[in-house]
């Protein structure tokens, strides 16, 4: 309620693909934040992945994600949900 311009994250449809995302990450034995890392490090546009922690745990978490290689089921996997959700924020 702070930041009402974010509300767009919590539609039904964002709620949806997030889950779709979270059941996914657990199928493959991922957590959310390794799956989304991973997959962000993957992209040939992207020359700096920004993280965020509010702990050391979360801190080691996400920097430990530089080292993950996603397979190719898990990249098939991301495809189905994104062609579910293809944008699921307007």
């Amino acid at each position: 309620s702070l930041f009402p311009q974010y509300k767009r994250y919590s539609n039904q449809q964002a709620v949806n693909a997030t889950k779709m995302y979270q059941e996914l990450a657990e199928k493959h034995d991922l957590s959310l934040a390794h799956l989304a890392l991973a997959f962000v490090n993957l992209q040939p546009f992207v020359t700096s992945n920004i993280i965020g922690a509010t702990s050391l745990t979360q801190l080691k978490s996400n920097i430990d994600s530089a080292g993950l290689a996603l397979s190719e089921a898990v990249l098939s996997d991301i495809e189905a949900v994104h062609t579910a959700y293809p944008n699921p924020a307007p």
